[in-house]
Order: structure tokens, then sequence, then C-alpha cells
């Protein structure tokens, strides 16, 4: 996570989401983050709250993120020639996370595309969002109309009660399968949901009308199962669970198959690519050929290993960077993702981390680092 945590803070030059005032209400720590003023930790503290979401339901303000519609004749083909997931397949009221490729097939960004009846729903990372809008600007064919939401607050409820919860205020909210789409009523307002997020653990992710959007948040952290959660906790909750941070873990410079989301690119995409970068990605999903592979690092002993550490071998040949790295609360330890040279990305290889002038052991490891909980009917 890059946030500026120095003290006091000038919110005078950020944006400010519809929930600024009940974060300083609650006593929220405000950073700067993605030009917005967001809340880094409440006084629960970042540990309390990751534990917090990991055993109840934590509420997450993500009103950062950019929200879109697209609509148009085969808006779902369209999308395609620009991303390499599969939508053309997915059916209505379903989610496909996917990237923005560039022509060197570097990702540009990753989001999640909703299928609606008419239209496609957009949610994409803050600090890309107007570069993503201009992006599809760009392509976008005449008939086509791109809307971005800017009278929407977006949250996100997480974590094992978190389900049980949203179903007290949505009916059924509770029987939706993952990476699925609704559109319902909470305290009066019209909603989109999805069962969603980056945590984890099961959950939603929840668009509010802006003018609604406190009234909705006060309602659920009434209920006795949720706590607000700051970015702090947001990001040790998506470590533990081997999620990506856009230009951290996934910049321009690298590649979805470099970035270990061969599972993003369906069968068909990869047999008949159309989408940018397809001639660098293509060949290296069928030659297994690339400079670099994201991986979870373990490192010994306690401290946490931090972005921009050096990885080098046995011989202290530099072989990598740590790209994300804190303490896992839920792993009881610290974790790590970077990218190494291929030949050294298999499960268990001994690395040694570059700390303060000093090499320290630590070993690839399967990734996510703790159970995922994600709600699948079948």
């Amino acid at each position: 996570m890059s946030a500026d945590t120095s003290n006091p803070l000038n919110t005078g030059d950020l944006l400010k989401t519809p929930l600024f005032a009940l974060h300083e209400e609650l006593g929220g720590k405000m950073v700067s983050f993605a030009g917005y003023a967001l809340p880094v930790q409440y006084p629960l503290g970042v540990m309390g709250e990751h534990n917090h979401t990991r055993n109840a339901a934590g509420l997450f303000d993500v009103s950062h993120m950019g929200q879109v519609i697209i609509t148009g004749p085969n808006a779902d083909g369209w999308m395609e020639n620009l991303v390499p997931g599969n939508i053309k397949d997915l059916a209505v009221n379903h989610i496909r996370y996917s990237m923005f490729t560039n022509d060197r097939g570097g990702i540009m960004d990753d989001l999640m595309i909703t299928k609606r009846e008419n239209d496609l729903f957009l949610v994409v990372n803050a600090a890309c969002k107007t570069q993503d809008i201009a992006h599809m600007k760009a392509h976008l064919p005449e008939g086509f109309t791109l809307t971005e939401i800017t009278d929407r607050a977006l949250i996100a409820l997480q974590g094992p009660k978190a389900a049980e919860v949203l179903s007290r205020f949505a009916s059924g909210a509770d029987q939706m399968d993952f990476m699925t789409y609704a559109e319902v009523t909470i305290c009066g307002a019209e909603c989109y949901i999805s069962r969603s997020g980056y945590t984890g653990e099961d959950g939603h992710e929840i668009s509010i009308p802006a003018h609604k959007a406190e009234e909705v948040c006060r309602a659920l952290l009434a209920e006795e199962e949720v706590e607000a959660i700051g970015l702090g906790a947001r990001d040790s909750l998506r470590l533990e669970a081997g999620l990506c941070l856009y230009g951290h873990d996934l910049t321009t410079e690298t590649t979805p198959v470099e970035a270990s989301l061969l599972w993003a690119i369906s069968k068909r995409r990869r047999e008949e690519g159309g989408f940018p970068g397809d001639h660098i990605i293509l060949p290296q999903i069928k030659n297994k050929d690339y400079a670099k592979k994201r991986v979870g690092i373990l490192p010994a002993g306690r401290a946490p290993a931090r972005e921009g550490t050096v990885i080098v071998d046995a011989e202290g040949h530099e072989i990598g960077t740590i790209t994300s790295g804190g303490f896992g609360p839920t792993f009881g330890g610290p974790v790590a993702m970077g990218y190494l040279k291929p030949q050294f990305a298999a499960i268990d290889t001994e690395v040694f981390l570059i700390v303060r002038g000093k090499s320290r052991p630590a070993r690839v490891a399967k990734m996510p680092f703790i159970p995922q909980h994600y709600y699948r009917k079948t």
C-alpha cells in the first residue's frame, strides 16, 4: 500500500469521499491515498481491524475506485478488444476479473467487469481511472457511450459474518454466488451489490447513491458484527490472500503471465487472441518463456520484508525484488510477494533477502498464505 502517513494531514488539496465526515467522526486517521483523504486505521488499530474482518465483518470505504458504465451493441465483444478476459461468454449479472493490457503485453490496470442486462458495469483502480477512461474512450465505437459514475459511493463489507449482516437489509444477499451481481434497496437507497471483495473473505461490494451512503454505512455499523476498517488492514488482508496491488505487484512492465494471472485468460482467448499485447502474451503462455514470475515469499524469523527488498541467490547474485510485504496477523508471521527469475520460482526454493546490507534467508511459498473463503454454491 502506498499512503502518506505523515501528520498532520492537509486535506484541503485532497479529494474526499461521501464518507469523509463519518471517518473523522469514527476517529479515522486520515492519510493521502491515490489523491483522496482516506482512513489508514481507526482506534481499533490495524491488527484489531485485520482480525475483526477475518472473524466477523469489516466495512471499508472504497469510493475512491472508479465506477464506469459502458453501453453499446455487443459491448461484451467490444470489451474483449481491450482485455484478455472472456467477456462474451459471461452470463448476465456475473462478474469477471480482468486487465487492460498495452501493446507490449504490460498490465495498465486490473478491473472488475460486470455484465448487466443492457450494459457493462466496471470498477477500476483509483490511481488509474483517468487513464482507463481515456483509454476506453479512445477505442469507443460510434453508438457507444461511456459514463463515469461520480454520484455513487462504493463500500465493501467483508468477513465470515458479512453476508449474514447484509441479508438483514437486502433479503437474499446471503444466497448470491461468488462473483455475481444484483440490484437491491438498502435503507431506501437503490444499490448495486456484488458478491466479491479483495480480502480473501466472503462478502459484498456495495455501490450506493452518494447522498445515502452515510445512512447506509451507519445502519451497517450499528450491527454488532461490523467494525469500520482502514487502508492498513485492507493491505494486510489482501496480501495474506495473495492478491495483487496495482502499481506495486502489477505494472505496465509486467505481463499477466509473469504476474501469475494466467487463470484470468480463458482457453478461447488464448487460442483466438485479439487483445493488446497478444503477440507477447500468447507466446509466453505457449512457450513458457518469460523473464520473471510473481511468487509468494516467506522470510525466516519475524521481521517482514518490505517492498523494494532485493532478492539474491546463495551466491549473492540478484534474482528478484519484493513488491509487497508485511506481517500477516492471521498467518502469524511475515509474508511477501515479489518477482523472481523463473528458474528460482519453484515452491520451497531457498532465496535470500538483503535487509540493511545483510542477507536473510527466505523461501518461495504457495499463495494464498491463508485459505480463501469465497462463497460458491457448487
